[in-house]
């Protein structure tokens, strides 16, 4: 989410440095987190996982299925 902020007045050019290098360095933190969100979005939707997603949930709705009918 992008943060608006009101314009800021500097005393000095090191206040201006410094923003900016804070500023920098948040822009590669996000960077790095848009890369880590889209490696793990790569590995959840690999074919391997998504068959050991379906057999995970057919095995709860067998089992329901399961204790459903024993219990009629």
């Amino acid at each position: 989410m992008i943060k608006l902020k009101a314009m800021r007045n500097y005393q000095s050019l090191e206040e201006i440095e410094l923003d900016l290098k804070r500023l920098n360095l948040e822009r590669q933190i996000a960077i790095e987190e848009l890369k880590l969100t889209k490696y793990n979005l790569e590995e959840h939707l690999k074919p391997i996982n998504l068959v050991g997603n379906f057999l995970k949930f057919a095995s709860k709705y067998g089992l329901l299925i399961l204790i459903k009918r024993f219990f009629k």
